[in-house]
């Protein structure tokens, strides 16, 4: 997750907007993740293929670390570490996130302010899982650098050990376009910051592409009841990778084998939320799939 953009407060006798009160972190965790169904995912699935649980799962680029959060209340032997570059966003994830565990949970998660390229030597070999989601490996655009990051991750990984990533695609991703999606109230018992629970609108902002360099820079900004806008919230520059590039590059890395999980369609036409395994995708406007790699 990167910075978030900075805002001067200037002292003001007029009340302050929706947008000037909101935290974009916890908007973004209310807007994008879903770290329950992406939990339930990568644990069936692990477990399905080999035959065991998981227990040590890292959360690669994981910003507030809510993923780690979520695994470590799975069961009690769970132990997850996070990965970030972002100072702030780690210390806004202790604060908000972290805060919400009990104390023998709060013992199992190990954050850490780091390059995901880095070498970890305490952690070589001992990974069940490595998690790199919402599309954050990305933000690497050479391959000779996706390459290292893959070589780094395996090395990471216990012998039967998996990572998992997502991916998006389709002929829309080639376009500029906004995208608004209506955000309810957070339900009882949801943390919110600082006691701010309003609806919103998130917009998905495919800014810019460069054809010739495969550059994406994408944007997402928050509007409010009364108004109000959280404009460039975040901001990602990223490469647009394709599946097939992604799969080949993890086989270079040295995996033994690549799955796409591909998302089914509801009864509209969209994606249902359920992934399954498969050799054949559809040619649509647009898609998001899991991809795991085993070592």
């Amino acid at each position: 997750m990167p910075n978030t953009r900075r805002f001067a407060r200037r002292p003001s006798s007029r009340k302050p907007t929706l947008a000037q009160r909101a935290d974009p972190h916890d908007c973004y965790q209310r807007a994008v993740q879903c770290v329950g169904a992406e939990i339930d995912f990568v644990d069936e699935t692990f477990s399905a293929i080999r035959g065991r649980q998981a227990v040590r799962l890292r959360e690669d680029f994981c910003g507030t670390a809510n993923t780690s959060c979520e695994w470590v209340r799975r069961r009690s032997r769970n132990l997850a570490i996070g990965m970030d570059l972002d100072a702030p966003t780690l210390e806004w994830g202790k604060a908000h996130n972290l805060s919400t565990l009990t104390k023998s949970q709060r013992a199992r998660i190990d954050l850490r302010q780091s390059d995901v390229l880095v070498e970890h030597p305490d952690l070589r070999g001992t990974l069940d899982m490595v998690l790199a989601m919402n599309f954050s490996y990305w933000i690497f655009q050479k391959r000779e650098t996706l390459l290292a990051y893959f070589r780094r991750v395996r090395e990471d990984l216990a012998p039967d050990g998996m990572l998992f990533m997502d991916a998006y695609g389709g002929f829309d991703a080639l376009k500029l376009f906004k995208e608004r999606r209506k955000i309810p109230r957070a339900s009882q018992g949801e943390p919110s910051v600082h006691g701010f629970n309003t609806p919103f609108t998130y917009i998905w902002d495919q800014h810019s592409y460069n054809p010739i360099t495969g550059e994406l820079v994408c944007k997402i900004h928050f509007q409010f009841p009364d108004g109000s806008k959280l404009r460039d919230a975040f901001v990602y520059t990223w490469r647009l990778w394709g599946l097939r590039e992604v799969r080949d590059v993890l086989e270079e890395a040295g995996f033994r084998r690549t799955t796409a999980y591909w998302e089914g369609d509801d009864d509209e036409g969209g994606g249902n939320g359920e992934f399954t395994a498969s050799e054949q995708g559809e040619s649509c406007a647009s898609w998001i799939c899991y991809v795991s790699a085993e070592k």
